[in-house]
């Protein structure tokens, strides 16, 4: 989760052996159910926490990645604003990048939230790790490289932006241990966890798998996200 905006952001399946550092990574089709791959992901214990930091997953909010949104010009949680945003109005002379202002439809609670970029004010929205760093981190991401783990941290189908209140309650929560309060969200939470976690090859633990299959009984059909290859939109001149 994204516990530290800012006010001015700075440019910047099956399991198998993790990837290496020049090896790239491929999430499963988007029509492919959410059921199926829970079905395809390894189950173990978490792994211990021992050597997590932010930092083992690289610059925060860097645009010198290779997933969908890098490389445009604009930093990542920039660029998750302008996906998520509603009626966002872009702060001039900033190349068409940074969002001043907008709407957001918490897709965690379903509640209307108003984004002004402002030191004060820019954290009633926030940019959360579906798959929280520190659960990916005990679920296989420390035996990635570091510039995979870069890639997790900064990918578009990892990243929503949500309200600052329910982003805080779910702190580094895993299906298990927190899920939505908006019910009607919970299918593609789940989903949109399940394709994090077999594009970067992570496991589930057993609670966590439960948990899923619980909510996903509910919608035997859920599809992985449409974004799960979808670039972020790119930025107009301004």
């Amino acid at each position: 989760m994204d516990l530290q905006p800012t006010a001015t952001a700075a440019h910047s399946t099956t399991a198998a052996a993790p990837p290496s550092s020049s090896a790239s990574v491929s999430v499963q089709s988007p029509a492919d159910t959410a059921q199926a791959t829970l079905d395809g992901l390894p189950v173990k214990g978490r792994a211990p926490k021992t050597g997590y930091s932010r930092s083992q997953f690289g610059q925060t909010w860097t645009d010198d990645v290779s997933v969908d949104g890098g490389h445009n010009g604009c930093d990542t949680r920039n660029d998750v604003l302008r996906r998520d945003l509603t009626t966002a109005r872009i702060k001039p002379d900033t190349h068409g990048c940074t969002v001043a202002t907008g709407t957001l439809r918490d897709p965690y609670s379903g509640k209307l939230v108003d984004f002004i970029r402002g030191q004060a004010t820019s954290g009633q929205v926030q940019i959360d790790h579906v798959v929280a760093l520190s659960n990916a981190w005990q679920t296989g991401a420390q035996a990635l490289s570091p510039m995979v783990r870069q890639q997790l941290a900064e990918d578009p189908l990892e990243l929503l932006a949500v309200a600052g209140s329910t982003n805080a309650a779910k702190g580094d929560g895993d299906a298990a241990t927190w899920l939505p309060p908006d019910k009607a969200f919970r299918c593609q939470y789940v989903a949109r966890q399940i394709a994090v976690k077999a594009k970067y090859r992570l496991w589930v633990t057993p609670a966590e798998r439960s948990e899923m299959a619980s909510i996903l009984s509910n919608c035997p059909g859920e599809l992985l996200p449409a974004d799960s290859s979808t670039a972020v939109p790119s930025p107009t001149a301004h």
